[in-house]
């Protein structure tokens, strides 16, 4: 989840705010960074900060940003900071800590300038940052800017505009939900001292009401691969960055087209956005996680390059989470996220609804519009169930959210699967009360309406107002199965739908010998690998492989097994599939031998064994009419 800008609500201006001259028209941060000048891998950023009659001043970057839920600490790529008064000479500076920078003499404060490193292929020591919310410093190739990573902001006055300039080389375009204030102004109009030296080079300049504007608004520079699309009122760009050229912008515009199209629809025909940027990063190089990260009017996708065929329906995926973000948290949203605090944050309990039934709408929206057949459908249901089974499902959820920082980080992850299998039940729950009329669809919609972008709730109150806008069995769901920690009821809500539900049973089936629960990943020369991590619960033919722990998967039947990356489901369900006509399966392992890693080869005879299954879903063809006029309201628009 991340933070959208939203409008903020009249607030009572401090004495510290009123000091860096608020009130005073035009009173801004004028920010410059140059592109064009890369030195070891970093590039200059200069500030003409707003003025303050304060005699000292404390400069932050963030310790954190919303939507990653994760420790950043984008001070620690800073170097050579130095504040200037107008005559050129240094002030006092004192660094409180990675983030953190107290000037003296604040009053006389003229500029501001320090240099920054990127975090994609940094030797810094951890945390390691999210790369969608990271940084690039390519020369002369790429260029990634997330606003909380090059600009910071002084304590109390985040609130103040932005303007930053942007100095590019003439050949580069930035990607971006912001709609700049002007593009491509020749720099040798701004330096006209300098002359020729600049005329391959090029000013784009963006402005923001605040500092939350600027951080949800990344930027991504490169040589010019765009697309667009319209859908609805808004205007959809997408801008890629492929170093082999294996994928363009119009081949994704493609693909997701169709499921901007449903979530048009799904949203009523309008949306709450007039542009809206995909924004494409592609890695050549081995990685072992990858994702993307929304903003209100955007998102931002660091994914392996691969072809469009290998990675169309996880593109789909993807876009059709992230572009709902638009709706939570840009119009539904909590007072944590609305006056986020950059450095001393505090979570929202309600991660269930800015992911889980995010994640939920996401697939939702693509069985509702005929992008995937009802069966594919539960089958991605069972697969959140199953993925689920990873982790506690003791804690309650919004414990979960309260805390993800830090005694429940290890958690985090459920929000894309039981989060989303909360919004399934939930919307199920308000169906059925409903006689299919209203389910969370509406209620989004009607969310948006009651708060929208400058209206925040009270996080202690949602449920509450939930309820009184819907139905008393809906707050006993919040009580039982957010707010508390019972086991979501999928044998009830199942029935309801006419779909015939097993938690468990056992079929005799072809096995490989590992299952998804032995699995982790470990790396090998800089590149992702399986390994065994576990060898609990190994069925006959994992015994037979003889497989061990800390070995490191690299062949099956001979054939090598892809990076982590999309085609790796693909290959495995290959193999799965030559499983019936083949006599043997064989891996080749990377096993330790004293210091070393020693290849080795694993054969088994073939063989079905008993298979303990979860979850497993199917339609009932019995299914009552009540069941099915459920069932229908479930699945169709």
């Amino acid at each position: 989840m991340f933070l959208k800008h939203l409008l903020l609500s009249l607030v009572i201006i401090t004495s510290t705010q009123v000091s860096f001259s608020q009130k005073k028209k035009g009173a801004s941060y004028q920010y410059t960074l140059d592109l064009t000048k890369v030195v070891d891998d970093k590039v200059y950023v200069e500030l003409v900060p707003p003025a303050t009659s304060k005699s000292e001043v404390t400069f932050y970057l963030p310790k954190m940003i919303p939507g990653t839920y994760a420790i950043e600490d984008y001070g620690r790529f800073v170097s050579e900071f130095t504040a200037l008064d107008k005559k050129g000479n240094k002030l006092v500076v004192e660094k409180l800590n990675d983030n953190a920078w107290k000037i003296k003499d604040a009053g006389k404060l003229s500029k501001i300038s320090y240099w920054v490193e990127d975090s994609y292929d940094t030797k810094i020591a951890e945390p390691e940052i999210f790369q969608p919310a990271g940084t690039n410093i390519e020369e002369g190739k790429n260029f990634v800017l997330n606003g909380a990573g090059f600009f910071g902001y002084f304590e109390g006055a985040k609130d103040i505009p932005f303007q930053f300039s942007i100095i590019r080389p003439d050949n580069f375009y930035g990607s971006s939900g912001l709609i700049a204030a002007e593009v491509g102004k020749p720099l040798s109009t701004i330096n006209r001292e300098k002359g020729s030296e600049d005329s391959n080079k090029r000013v784009d300049i963006f402005k923001t009401t605040d500092y939350d504007e600027l951080v949800d608004s990344p930027l991504m520079y490169a040589k010019t691969d765009t697309a667009v699309i319209k859908v609805a009122n808004a205007e959809v760009l997408i801008g890629c960055y492929s170093p082999n050229g294996k994928i363009s912008a119009k081949q994704i515009a493609e693909s997701i087209e169709e499921v901007l199209m449903a979530q048009k629809e799904f949203l009523g025909g309008t949306l709450p956005v007039n542009k809206y940027a995909f924004i494409f990063y592609f890695t050549d190089q081995p990685v072992m996680s990858y994702g993307a990260l929304e903003h209100s009017h955007s998102s931002f996708y660091y994914m392996p390059e691969q072809t469009i065929d290998q990675m169309r329906g996880q593109l789909r995926d993807f876009a059709a989470h992230e572009f709902f973000h638009i709706v939570t948290p840009l119009n539904i949203h909590s007072e944590q996220i609305e006056d986020f605090d950059f450095n001393d944050p505090k979570m929202s309990q309600h991660l269930w609804l800015y992911e889980g039934v995010t994640e939920y709408n996401a697939g939702s929206v693509q069985v509702k519009y005929g992008l995937i057949s009802p069966d594919q459908y539960l089958n991605v249901i069972r697969s959140k169930m199953l993925s689920a089974e990873s982790f506690s499902d003791s804690i309650s959820f919004t414990d979960l959210s309260k805390y993800t920082l830090d005694k429940h980080k290890e958690q985090y992850s459920n929000v894309y699967l039981k989060g989303a299998l909360i919004g399934m039940c939930l919307d199920v729950k308000l169906l059925k009360l409903s006689g299919g009329k209203y389910g969370v669809r509406n209620l989004l919609l009607d969310l948006s309406k009651k708060y929208g972008k400058s209206k925040a709730f009270k996080d202690d109150e949602l449920f509450g107002e939930i309820t009184k806008m819907t139905y008393p069995e809906i707050g006993d769901f919040f009580s039982r199965y957010v707010n508390g920690a019972q086991p979501l009821p999928f044998a009830e809500v199942f029935k309801d739908l006419g779909i015939n539900y097993a938690a468990e049973q056992s079929t005799e089936d072809y096995s490989m010998g590992i299952s998804q629960s032995m699995i982790g990943v470990s790396p090998v020369d800089g590149k992702p690998k399986l390994k065994i991590a576990t060898t609990q619960n190994m069925n006959a033919v994992g015994v037979a492989l003889g497989f061990k722990v800390d070995d490191i998967l690299v062949k099956i039947n001979g054939e090598q097994i892809p990076d982590l990356g999309p085609e790796l489901g693909a290959f495995i369900q290959k193999q799965m599939a030559s499983l019936p006509t083949s006599k043997t399966i064989s891996f080749t392992v990377l096993r330790k031998d004293g210091e070393n890693l020693k290849e080795t080869e694993l054969s088994a005879p073939v063989q079905k064994v008993s298979i303990p299954q979860k979850h497993i879903l199917s339609f009932d063809p019995n299914a009552t009419s009540e069941q099915l006029a459920l069932r229908s309201a479930w699945l169709k628009p």
